[in-house]
């Protein structure tokens, strides 16, 4: 018995009704697939563009800690120069006073010198009184590291002596320092008035 037409219509629709299905079946997964695509496309972007920032931003640590050290270093000797500037201005800071003090102690020394041979008394108790002035001074010099320069004997330094004069003598060394006109002084080791000296030169063979 054959079919009837409307069964084949049936099966005609049926048969389109599945190809149809299939068609949309490959449609989604196709788009599917380049939805995939497209997102492991953005993840790997998104993963080149991390790394290009982790490598800036490396670069740009690395550039403010090397201006951190080298602010830290600027820091260090600026504090280093300030306290070597404090310490000398408490060293030297008195110099121009110490060296007008000079003076006086000079005129006491050059006091005592000519009173020293009197046999009056009322002379001896100024000289007394004088040298008690003088030693204290002294004292007060030594406190504050202010130290005569008596280079009597001693080779003469252009650095703390004044040569004054050039004297033949064959009793000393060459370039020895045989007469101190007026003794020199230093202020922590800083000469703030040289000795004035007289130094010796050889004989001549003449």
């Amino acid at each position: 018995m054959s079919k009837e037409p409307r069964d084949d219509a049936a099966d005609i629709e049926n048969a389109a009704a599945e190809d149809s299905s299939s068609t949309a079946n490959e449609r989604v997964e196709e788009a599917a697939a380049q939805e995939q695509t497209a997102e492991d496309s953005a993840q790997e972007i998104t993963l080149e563009q991390a790394l290009e920032r982790l490598a800036v931003a490396e670069l740009a640590a690395a550039r403010a800690k090397d201006d951190l050290l080298r602010v830290q270093a600027e820091m260090q000797n600026l504090r280093r120069r300030t306290e070597q500037d404090i310490e000398k201005a408490h060293k030297y800071g008195q110099e121009r006073f110490s060296t007008e003090l000079l003076s006086v102690l000079d005129n006491l020394e050059r006091a005592l010198d000519a009173a020293s041979s009197h046999e009056d008394e009322a002379v001896k108790a100024i000289y007394d009184g004088v040298d008690l002035t003088l030693k204290s001074f002294i004292d007060c010099f030594n406190k504050f590291k202010i130290e005569a320069v008596d280079p009597l004997g001693e080779p003469f330094d252009p650095e703390i002596h004044q040569a004054m004069s050039i004297q033949e003598n064959a009793e000393v060394e060459p370039n020895t320092v045989i007469a101190v006109m007026q003794k020199g002084y230093t202020l922590h080791g800083r000469v703030i008035r040289p000795a004035m000296v007289m130094v010796s030169k050889a004989a001549s063979t003449d």
